[in-house]
């Protein structure tokens, strides 16, 4: 279950950061609004999986998911620059993530 609430939080957090960037600096109601509910429920679910996960894995899985989550979307979405380095970079924060998994203590 806190695997669960980990990726959840972390797809959260992919929703935090695109509703800041569209909130404008906090000068848009709607995605500011977006921002703060989204960051809410990101951070509880994060603050849940961490009961029964290590702390330096729940946060590495959450932080590597919205990390590449947004760097994915804002290719997509945002028009921010694609590149071979750009999908390099995404892999290595996904290669952390597994080995950091993989050195033990962090099944729940």
């Amino acid at each position: 279950m806190a695997w669960l609430l980990i990726i959840v939080a972390g797809l959260f957090e992919v929703g935090f950061a695109t509703f800041l960037k569209l909130s404008d600096g906090f000068s848009r109601l709607l995605p500011s609004i977006g921002f703060f509910v989204c960051s809410a429920i990101s951070f509880s679910l994060l603050a849940e999986a961490a009961k029964t996960l290590p702390i330096g894995t729940a946060y590495a899985v959450w932080t590597g998911i919205g990390a590449t989550g947004t760097a994915i979307l804002g290719m997509l979405i945002f028009n921010d620059p694609v590149s071979l380095t750009r999908f390099l970079a995404i892999a290595l924060i996904i290669g952390g993530i597994v080995l950091l998994n993989l050195s033990g203590g962090s099944h729940a």
